[in-house]
């Protein structure tokens, strides 16, 4: 199969390809809840959800040196591999249209702010990591979301252009760092509304990857 030049789909992984984010909402008030942060969805959404671990660590653990930080956040990735372990389950649509962007060679790459082994965890646990040319995590970058760096860097091994693309987010800093590298993005509403997805830069959002207004936009932008 020969690549559809110029095109790729890039995904965030939690709350995209799966609905993991009550588990890390579980997962940050047993660990920063004795601290002093305790969260319901609404603040999880505003404050924690699509930020790397050290600006969360800055934010709600100034206190502590950095490395303490680390460990901090370290054990709440620790208390969230364990809770999602077994409970891994595929957004609605998601495998049909991994099934259609292969067939139709338009390379895919994962895109996210989570640490590497929560993203591998959760890409194995779909039984999907063959399908992404690449993986990129942002923590592992000069600069992760919102900066637009973490989907040029997916383009890049995509060998694909922006507006040729299309980008899958949940979060706000997500939809940030994808509109910011120029690819249209969707926004998928596991957390967030579509009043909050496309203030933040969204074009549309759907509720998976069987919406139907969505699944006509692909056919369209990537001609299949």
């Amino acid at each position: 199969m020969i690549e559809a030049i110029g095109r790729a789909l890039l995904f965030d992984i939690d709350g995209t390809l799966a609905n993991t984010d009550p588990l890390h909402l579980k997962a940050f008030n047993l660990v920063l809840g004795p601290r002093g942060h305790v969260f319901d969805h609404a603040r999880f959404s505003r404050e924690l959800q699509g930020f790397e671990n050290v600006s969360i660590g800055e934010r709600f653990l100034p206190d502590e040196a950095p490395e303490r930080r680390a460990l901090i956040l370290d054990e709440k990735e620790e208390v969230f591999r364990t809770l999602v372990a077994g409970q891994i389950e595929p957004l609605p649509g998601l495998m049909a249209l991994l099934d259609r962007a292969d067939a139709a060679g338009i390379p895919m790459v994962a895109v996210t702010n989570a640490p590497r082994l929560n993203a591998e965890l959760l890409l194995s646990g779909l039984g999907i990591t063959h399908r992404f040319k690449a993986l990129v995590i942002g923590a592992e970058l000069l600069h992760g979301k919102p900066h637009p760096l973490p989907y040029q860097e997916g383009l890049r091994f995509a060998g694909a252009s922006a507006m040729a693309s299309i980008a899958f987010e949940d979060s706000r800093t997500g939809v940030q760092s994808a509109a910011a590298a120029g690819i249209p993005t969707i926004g998928i509403r596991t957390s967030l509304n579509h009043a909050d997805l496309v203030a933040a830069g969204a074009i549309a959002s759907a509720s998976g990857f069987d919406d139907p207004d969505l699944l006509t936009r692909l056919a369209a932008a990537m001609a299949w």
